[in-house]
């Protein structure tokens, strides 16, 4: 396994990428800056989803957090392979068999994609240790302010007969915030010493192809009206031979240039044909390599 830094872009069209819950689900807003914020842990849930709907979440590749999964119930599958004698009162604190403890810990790695990639604390009251996944996505962010438009919307339907009967009521209201467009930028990183190894989680290279499948297909399966038009642009990679890397993150990513087409428009940007993205491949570090995933 190699190491990687990657740089993302994804847009959205008359759409939410990421609601907040605590601003009555308005898109995700750095308030000193207006920018648009997405979370890494929205871009790791659709990365889950795609990889469970195409291999149907079956091991290798079942999915560890998923809507309506019960952790236990893994963790205890886990616990019948490895020491199936434990009593379940017992299953609060690994094993003292450090290698029936780092069994565990391995046996939900080998079945669970998500495991594999991001790592997960699972040090629950059944508990099968805790790893630290190679694969990781900052926040990300939009390339310009953002302005979210609110839209009233109305249901021909009511919810409860009451309304129906006392207040002659046919229909609801509700609230509906969109973004018209916006273009954001985020960063990940693969780490080889947390892929490989007695301490690894076991990510390989068929992982990484998976990886780099979702990255440019994972919107296709999570189409709802709430979140509109969203769609994967670019993903630069920046492939190290050394394990510990040829130069760092930051320096690469200083490569990849985004800007707007014509710089004195002051119209608002409404689609990627208003934006322009450059890679400087010249004078790269030795033992670094550029390659174009989406």
């Amino acid at each position: 396994m190699n190491r990687y830094d990657f740089v993302y872009f994804f847009d959205v069209t008359d759409g939410n990428p990421n609601g907040d819950p605590d601003a009555g689900n308005l898109p995700r807003v750095d308030p000193e800056t207006g920018q648009g914020l997405v979370t890494d842990v929205c871009l790791k849930r659709k990365i889950r989803n795609f990889v469970g709907v195409v291999h149907g979440e079956q091991p290798p590749h079942e999915i560890y957090v998923k809507e309506r999964a019960v952790l236990n119930a893994q963790h205890d599958r886990a616990w019948q392979v490895v020491s199936p004698d434990t009593k379940p009162a017992d299953r609060k604190k690994l094993p003292k068999d450090l290698q029936k403890a780092r069994d565990l810990t391995a046996w939900m790695c080998k079945n669970f994609f998500d495991i594999r990639a991001f790592g997960a604390v699972m040090s629950t009251t059944v508990n099968c240790g805790q790893v630290r996944g190679p694969v990781q996505f900052s926040f990300a962010r939009s390339l310009e302010p953002i302005i979210s438009s609110e839209h009233a919307i109305t249901r021909c339907a009511v919810t409860r007969q009451e309304d129906f009967d006392k207040e002659d009521k046919d229909r609801e209201m509700g609230r509906k915030f969109t973004i018209p467009y916006a273009l954001y930028r985020v960063h990940g990183f693969i780490n080889p010493f947390l892929a490989d190894g007695e301490k690894g989680t076991g990510f390989s290279d068929d992982d990484l192809t998976l990886l780099k499948t979702a990255l440019n297909q994972m919107f296709e399966y999570d189409r709802s009206a709430a979140r509109g038009q969203m769609a994967p642009r670019v993903c630069v990679a920046f492939k190290h031979d050394s394990q510990l890397g040829n130069a760092r993150a930051d320096q690469l990513f200083d490569r990849v240039t985004c800007k707007r087409k014509t710089a004195d428009d002051d119209s608002p940007a409404r689609n990627f044909g208003d934006y322009e993205i450059a890679v400087d491949e010249k004078g790269l570090p030795e033992g670094v390599t550029v390659e174009h995933w989406v």
